[in-house]
């Protein structure tokens, strides 16, 4: 058995989360941003009309739309699933690791996500379909088994992304919950266990359009709760904001010299460890996000697809960011012994005001919650298109995701963390494949929906003629 998770181990690293994802990831990214002629960029201006300036609309569509939940509701889901530990133990890894320059590599890298989610789901709106229960559903293995009628390719999408939220979604986010709670508050494992548990088994019970309530308010809450937090930090460090940035861009390009406890690090590595973490973080090209978009209401895919974009602009852009400046202006990610990625944020936060490591405690349980709960759904619409819909298989998954998230907060979960590694990052290759080979759609969606110079055009139902169909 130790020699499988050595294997694992070596995959992880040197593969599925090394440099040939980040090429792989990084390569789709810029063709699809050809295909698509750059227009999240060029028309960065409506795109954030269309979402950021929509948040406050009680209502989001018409009657008319397509979907069980609004596009904001969706975008609440997806980003529950990815703001998380990615955005403070996983920018401060970067940064320990590859220097200050590894943020740049993870702006670049969520750069190349706002394409690829935009398109990964465009795809997962325009190919949804509507399962037994007359619920809405889509997701890369309903494009890739419509678009591409390959449905071994689809049902192994399925089969890595059911096993992945039993990791990535359940233990490990339990485990890191737990833990960040005992340590700060002192409550026993096994109490926090079974109010997580429960807690989140009452979510599901309700299936999507509970999960889209609870996590319609709990994102926007734990974010805010978290940025006005760190916001208050860098406010004591203000005058350390302008030499924070210009270490990130120096980094980037002339590597980060060996200081205190910091080895130091090479363009190169730095470039490897900040874009590594940033696909991580924003799960752009995973396929996960996909499928609570395809739920939403809206008349046209691309429009959805705004969305997603928004999704990774506000996840990897902003709340990493500012993750980043609180670190840098710290100084402590060069300390003498280094402190390890938990602790870096910890005390950056409680270096500016007493009490400060409660934010980070707190923002991390909020955080390790909302994905347990979104990981769910991805995984109960993975086991559901394996299954066919079949109600025991989906209600034998939702028994043992609860039960794995007991285990995940009382138990030492080293191995899970590899394994959820290994099947999340696993995921993309069936996904980029289906982006590539489906960019003739992508192309014919986007034109059609910025055919106006100025705005986006008005609602219309009639984009089926351009979508390939060989299921």
């Amino acid at each position: 058995m130790g020699k499988i998770m050595e294997l694992i181990e070596k995959l992880n690293d040197n593969i599925i989360w090394g440099l040939p994802m980040v090429v792989l990831m990084v390569g789709t990214g810029i063709f699809l941003l050809f295909v698509t002629r750059g227009v999240v960029f060029r028309r960065f201006g409506t795109v954030m009309k269309y979402t950021l300036c929509t948040l406050f609309k009680k209502k989001q569509g018409n009657d008319m739309d397509e979907g069980e939940i609004t596009p904001f509701q969706a975008v609440c889901t997806a980003l529950a699933a990815t703001v998380g530990t990615g955005n403070i133990v996983g920018v401060a890894l970067a940064i320990a690791t590859g220097g200050p320059g590894a943020v740049f590599w993870m702006w670049v890298s969520a750069l190349v996500g706002m394409v690829v989610k935009y398109c990964e789901v465009t795809l997962s709106v325009a190919y949804r379909s509507i399962n037994d229960m007359g619920e809405i559903v889509g997701g890369p293995m309903y494009y890739i088994k419509k678009g591409l009628g390959m449905k071994r390719l689809a049902v192994l999408f399925a089969v890595f992304g059911a096993l992945a939220s039993f990791g990535i979604g359940a233990t490990v986010q339990a485990n890191s919950l737990s833990a960040g709670i005992n340590a700060s508050f002192n409550i026993s494992a096994r109490a926090i266990g079974i109010i997580v548990a429960v807690l989140a088994g009452m979510v599901f019970i309700g299936g999507i359009k509970r999960i889209a309530n609870v996590t319609e308010v709990l994102v926007p809450f734990m974010a805010m709760f978290y940025i006005v937090g760190a916001l208050v930090v860098l406010a004591f460090n203000i005058t350390d904001i302008p030499s924070a940035f210009v270490s990130i861009f120096r980094s980037a390009f002339t590597g980060t010299a060996a200081t205190g406890g910091f080895l130091g690090a090479t363009v190169m590595y730095s470039c490897r460890v900040g874009m590594a973490k940033g696909v991580f973080t924003h799960e752009a090209g995973m396929g996960s996000a996909p499928i609570a978009h395809a739920s939403a209401s809206t008349d046209h895919p691309a429009r959805q697809g705004l969305w997603g974009a928004f999704e990774v602009f506000f996840d990897s852009i902003v709340m990493c960011t500012v993750t980043a400046l609180v670190i840098l202006t710290s100084e402590l990610w060069h300390a003498d012994p280094i402190m390890n990625e938990g602790t870096i944020s910890s005390q950056a936060f409680n270096q500016a005001f007493s009490g400060g490591e409660y934010i980070v405690t707190i923002g991390l349980a909020l955080f390790a919650f909302a994905t347990i709960i979104a990981w769910h759904y991805y995984g109960a619409k993975c086991v559901e298109y394996i299954f066919k819909g079949n109600k025991t298989a989906k209600t034998l998954y939702q028994m043992a995701y609860v039960v794995l998230v007991y285990v995940g907060c009382v138990a030492k979960i080293d191995t899970v963390w590899e394994l959820a590694d290994l099947f999340n990052g696993l995921m993309a290759f069936p996904n980029l494949i289906a982006l590539t080979a489906l960019s003739p759609v992508i192309y014919r969606l986007t034109r059609d929906l910025f055919s106006d110079p100025h705005t986006i055009r008005p609602k219309n139902k009639s984009y089926d003629d351009m979508l390939i169909i060989r299921e």
